[in-house]
């Protein structure tokens, strides 16, 4: 303070100077404490930038590591040979049902055959170790199924032709073992069940055209190369269009029909297989578009069933009266739940149980009384409509309701059509078959061989699900002429 005083004292008779030189060091001062202000407030930004710049670190490390696991889970599933479609281990339930049949069910036991054609006696006079006299003999009846050896049995056809006058055309005689009028190089034929097994084995069981060549070589000793039975089958799918025309019209006058496609492959990627199916006919249609259009074409836009598939928009508004699977709303539900910060506590539990609640009401739909079940599906109607009406804050909760929402009008057609069920496992059924039949061909190699494909495999289908023969079906309809009579 001293030295202060001394160094402003020369100042004491010039106070306008001394007060200059104080309020200089008043400015200094207050520049000196803004510019302090100014880096604590930088630190503070840095100290919050370090802390935001170490929890997003920390966030990151962790996606790194779920999708290191995933990527891992991945590639584990990817090369799994064993059991590739088994329930991932979080859907494993902890205490798995025993395995077998259900407690009453009948048991799977091989009937006795309807016909014997060979009666063995196999006598026991003795014992057969010491020769010794048997008491107490009994007989045992066994009854055995054997195949005989098979070889084809091979006709030589001789038909005729000429010119007829009157026609002014070449005519043909025909036989009811013709399945076609080639001769010369290519005038060796498959007879018409020798041909319906082969297109059973390759369209119905799901054999690749290399191994339906190779059973009926092994088994049968009939001889047919790969692109042969290709050429065959392309020339019945062209015959039995009419049968597949027909199946078109049955899907389109039934009252439920349920919907699905996946990828197709025809030459290259970029193609959709389609199905339409009802409990008794099945329809497949190899298309390159994924659109609207599809649908509209094949049920027609005056279809007043109800259509049953998933939430792909494809389909919507596609029919007047829709029902959408719940087990993909199920499935949406569980995916929220896994990333929900409460494990979907609350909104997604009241959620499940409107849906259950359906379902379980759809379980007393023929037995209940008409006007009281009306009653409770107005009162889930309701339930529904103030559950997903108002927007949720939570993201997945949101999701969810936004998906229901945007479907409410298909939610609960089910209950109002007592045919119609509420999951499309129909589809999902008759859709696997094909999945399968991908994975071993990799779908069609042309447009010829795809629509061949879809006529025969819907025939094939279809009479799986009518329980009828399709070797039957074929050999029925694929001789040039009809049968003669006995």
């Amino acid at each position: 303070m001293n030295w202060t005083f001394d160094l402003l004292s020369p100042l004491r008779d010039q106070p306008d100077q001394l007060i200059t030189i104080i309020l200089e060091q008043a400015r200094l001062l207050e520049s000196l404490l803004r510019q302090q202000a100014q880096w604590e407030q930088e630190k503070a930004q840095a100290v919050a930038a370090l802390q935001f710049a170490r929890e997003e670190l920390r966030q990151k490390n962790q996606e790194i590591l779920q999708l290191s696991q995933h990527l891992e889970e991945a590639q584990r599933a990817a090369h799994r040979q064993a059991a590739p479609f088994r329930r991932p281990e979080h859907q494993r339930g902890n205490q798995p049902g025993r395995p077998g049949r259900q407690p009453g069910h009948p048991a799977a036991v091989r009937p006795k055959p309807a016909h014997i054609d060979h009666h063995e006696r196999v006598p026991l006079p003795a014992c057969p170790r010491c020769q010794g006299l048997l008491s107490d003999r009994r007989a045992l009846t066994q009854y055995i199924e054997e195949l005989p050896p098979v070889r084809p049995e091979v006709t030589e056809l001789i038909t005729e032709e000429g010119w007829c006058e009157h026609c002014q055309q070449t005519v043909r005689s025909t036989h009811p073992l013709q399945v076609s009028s080639a001769v010369g190089a290519a005038g060796v034929h498959f007879g018409p069940r020798a041909l319906a097994l082969a297109l059973d084995l390759n369209k119905a069981k799901g054999l690749s055209l290399r191994k339906t060549q190779a059973v009926l070589s092994d088994h049968f000793g009939l001889r047919l190369s790969p692109g042969g039975l290709a050429r065959a089958a392309q020339r019945v799918g062209r015959k039995l269009t009419p049968a597949y025309d027909a199946l078109v019209s049955q899907v389109r006058s039934s009252q439920v029909v349920h919907a699905d496609e996946t990828s197709w492959w025809v030459g290259g990627p970029g193609w959709w297989l389609w199905v339409f199916t009802t409990p008794t006919t099945t329809l497949y249609v190899v298309d390159q578009h994924r659109g609207r259009a599809v649908v509209i074409e094949m049920l027609t836009s005056n279809y007043r069933g109800v259509l049953v598939s998933d939430c792909l928009s494809t389909y919507d508004d596609a029919t007047e009266h829709q029902q959408k699977c719940y087990y993909h709303h199920f499935q949406a539900i569980r995916e929220a739940r896994e990333a929900h910060p409460e494990g979907g506590i609350g909104y997604l539990d009241q959620v499940t149980a409107l849906l259950r609640t359906a379902l379980l009401l759809k379980n007393l739909q023929a037995d209940a009384e008409p006007v009281r079940f009306q009653t409770c599906v107005r009162t889930l109607e309701a339930r529904a409509q103030g559950l997903l009406s108002p927007p949720r804050p939570q993201p997945q909760e949101e999701t969810v309701r936004r998906r229901l929402y945007k479907q409410r009008d298909h939610l609960f057609t089910f209950l109002r059509h007592e045919l119609v069920p509420a999951t499309n496992n129909q589809a999902e059924r008759q859709l696997r078959p094909a999945v399968i039949a991908r994975k071993i061909s990799c779908g069609n190699k042309t447009k010829t061989g795809a629509r061949a494909w879809q006529v025969l495999s819907s025939l094939a289908a279809t009479c799986a699900q009518r329980a009828e023969s399709f070797i039957t079906y074929l050999t029925e309809r694929l001789p040039l002429a009809p049968a003669r009579p006995p």
